[in-house]
């Protein structure tokens, strides 16, 4: 196997791990975090109060093992639907992840206990703002990519493009939905809402997806079957199958 082949092959499983590392580590400091709770509070909380460096080097690595991953599937797929819109996506991905990282969101429902409380208004600061940008570019990219590598994925199995369409679909769902909870809890309407279980859901789906695609990725690149998209004839076939 050629040292090219091994290059491409370590950068796809950065994808793999990045799907694995992110949710592991945020779930088991929200589990074990004074005061936090994952039903409640969203997961970019605890990028604050104490443990807050666990955090941003979770995101900023996961970050980085994600842009390593967009580099992978770039190599991967070479050229054809979603081969250049795919890694763009999943770099704007990264992106977000290591800013939403490197710049804390603001204290909100009660997190940390000490500097927010359930019935004071919620001040937003610039730091916030930066780190809602960021939120978005990583929800919605995560999403849009989902969408866009449907196309190539399902060119070898329709499942797969149902699969990633309705990842893609799911991620946004649930991250608007969360959207829509915090805003209920922070005026009174519902508390507590389930703010953090729907942001947590969006991630778990998006997450999934991510490891998904890398062991299929990683597997095909082995075998050196996805360098180029399967020709029409392949695809009339498989869709008759």
């Amino acid at each position: 196997m050629s040292s090219r082949t091994l290059r491409s092959l370590s950068l796809l499983g950065s994808g793999i791990a990045a799907g694995v590392l992110v949710p592991v580590l945020l779930w088991a400091d929200g589990a074990t975090r004074p005061g936090y709770s994952l039903w409640h509070h969203g997961a970019s909380q605890l990028g604050t109060g104490e443990r807050a460096w666990l955090q941003t080097i979770n995101f900023v690595l996961g970050g980085l093992l994600l842009a390593a991953f967009a580099a992978g599937v770039r190599r991967a797929l070479r050229s054809g639907h979603g081969a250049t819109w795919g890694p763009i996506l999943l770099a704007a991905t990264a992106a977000g992840l290591v800013v939403a990282g490197l710049v804390p969101t603001d204290p909100a429902l009660g997190y940390p206990p000490g500097q927010s409380n359930p019935g004071q208004p919620h001040i937003v600061t610039a730091s916030g703002v930066v780190h809602q940008v960021a939120g978005f570019g990583l929800f919605a990219g995560l999403s849009a990519a989902a969408y866009v590598l449907a196309g190539r994925l399902g060119q070898t199995s329709r499942r797969w493009a149902v699969y990633s369409r309705l990842s893609g679909t799911l991620i946004i769902v649930f991250a608007f939905a969360a959207g829509i909870a915090y805003r209920l809890d922070t005026q009174g309407i519902w508390r507590p809402a389930p703010a953090g279980l729907l942001e947590h859901l969006s991630l778990l789906t998006g997450f999934c997806w991510l490891i998904a695609v890398g062991v299929y990725l990683l597997r095909r690149h082995a075998g050196g079957r996805l360098t180029s998209a399967p020709s029409p004839a392949a695809h009339d076939t498989d869709a008759r199958r």
